[in-house]
């Protein structure tokens, strides 16, 4: 059994259902302030219209490019849709050198339009000219489906030069300083609107799209006469358009204060980005397991975990010495232990501390204090979920959902159902469906529907 120390220490992460309904009202009000122009500089949310206003049909045919980059990663596909909800992907990763994620932009897009060419030249594929679709998970300001302007860099980002331009521009100028590949940038989107498309293309009732990665991000399809800020002219014809909600910056208003711990405020406080993004600083894989390492040197301090361990202040030491020495796959690794084994947890413990054999107790309370982290990053995604399944127009949504939190952690699924079942209004069904490449394969279909339209 836990003992009250261990809870106590807790208690602050576990939201009641008070708290719940409390962020869900704010966070319903915030989608509503974004869609609004006369309240939109306000507004946290920004719910960029993303000009996407087409979904797929799975009947698309043809082979496109697409690039992905969103973290210290990024990658180029070739996707060949075959029609019949069917499409083969080969791909490459790239990594993204430190220094570049920090250096100059132009240096940073001469690298993505050089690893493009050495891949098409892999590809036999030099002289065939080549839609691309830019999956840029970044804050932008979409100006048309192929024109997005930089707000702020996140996740670790600050190439100097790119806020405020267009990045679709600046690929293109890479790809043509070069003159060796023939790719036209024809769209650029969101990696959660990639994973809304990608999700569509194999069920047609998929409506919105969400991210719980290293950030944290949702999409949805939204009636074009709640979006102001969508231009008249794109009104006209289409009924619907994908909003961007960039839901990271919900709280930067104040409205998560009363639920924010003291663990997140050193959090932000830390980070390269103070102040912003704090709906993303409670959810995201950037940021879960250094709560968890934060949780663990207060623990260490009010002998609330490992009460007996005779090292237990050399713990809380290494802990202190070495930020993010607890990483977020720590957790979905913890909480994927069976008792009494705890095989994982041991294993951890051992890297970390170099701690032989944690006792079940030990192991027990390292669990419960990775559950309490994680289950409230799951409860918040499931708040903004609930909102978005509750404004579409569909009486039946399924949610799209990636990212390595959501996908890897054996329980965030269950965790995010639990909160939705209270939050989704009872005239609506939901389910959630795990996205099948998003960012890559959903970049290559915004790419073929706007092929298609045009």
């Amino acid at each position: 059994m836990l003992d009250t120390e261990v809870r106590e220490l807790m208690q602050s992460f576990v939201l009641s259902d008070y708290q719940v309904q409390e962020v869900y009202s704010r966070f319903y009000a915030e989608i509503s302030k974004g869609l609004k122009r006369s309240t939109n500089s306000q507004a946290t949310t920004k719910c960029f219209p993303t000009y996407v206003q087409d979904l797929p049909t799975g009947d698309e045919i043809g082979k496109y490019l697409a690039l992905d980059l969103g973290g210290t990663n990024f990658r180029v596909l070739l996707v060949s849709l075959k029609g019949h909800h069917d499409a083969l992907v080969e791909f490459q990763t790239y990594a993204v050198p430190k220094d570049l994620m920090v250096g100059p932009g132009v240096d940073l897009f001469d690298h993505i339009a050089e690893c493009l060419a050495k891949f098409v030249a892999k590809h036999d594929m030099k002289n065939a000219y080549l839609p691309l679709g830019f999956t840029f998970s970044f804050p932008c300001v979409q100006k048309g489906l192929k024109e997005a302007v930089l707000s702020r860099w996140t996740k670790g980002f600050k190439c100097p030069g790119v806020a405020g331009e267009d990045v679709g521009r600046l690929l293109h100028e890479a790809i043509q300083r070069r003159g060796d590949v023939e790719i036209a940038v024809v769209a650029i989107l969101n990696d959660t609107t990639g994973t809304l498309m990608s999700c569509a293309h194999r069920n047609a009732d998929c409506r919105v799209g969400i991210i719980v990665g290293t950030g944290c991000n949702a999409c949805y399809v939204e009636h074009v006469d709640q979006v102001d800020l969508l231009d008249h002219e794109f009104k006209r014809e289409k009924k619907q358009v994908i909003v961007n909600c960039e839901w990271g910056a919900f709280g930067e208003g104040g409205q998560l204060d009363f639920v924010r711990t003291e663990y997140d405020v050193t959090i932000d406080n830390k980070s390269i980005n103070p102040a912003q993004q704090l709906f993303e600083k409670m959810t995201s894989g950037m940021y879960l397991g250094e709560l968890v390492r934060l949780v663990l040197i207060r623990g260490l301090q009010k002998k609330a975990v490992f009460k007996l361990n005779p090292r237990r202040e050399e713990f809380a030491t290494i802990l202190e010495e070495n930020e993010n020495i607890f990483e977020t796959r720590h957790i979905s690794e913890i909480e994927s232990d069976t008792f009494p084994e705890f095989a994982n947890t041991r294993r951890i413990c051992k890297q970390l501390f170099g701690l032989e054999k944690a006792t079940v107790e030990d192991c027990q309370k390292l669990k419960y204090v990775c559950e309490c982290v994680s289950k409230r990053a799951a409860t918040l995604v499931a708040i903004g979920a609930s909102g978005l399944v509750n404004k579409t127009f569909d009486r039946k949504v399924v949610v799209g959902m990636d990212g390595s939190v959501y996908r890897y952690h054996p329980k965030f699924d269950e965790y995010i159902r639990e909160t939705m079942h209270k939050l989704v209004k009872p005239d609506k069904t939901f389910d959630i469906m795990l996205s099948e490449d998003g960012s890559g394969r959903g970049a290559a279909l915004v790419a073929a529907v706007a092929s298609k339209t045009k």
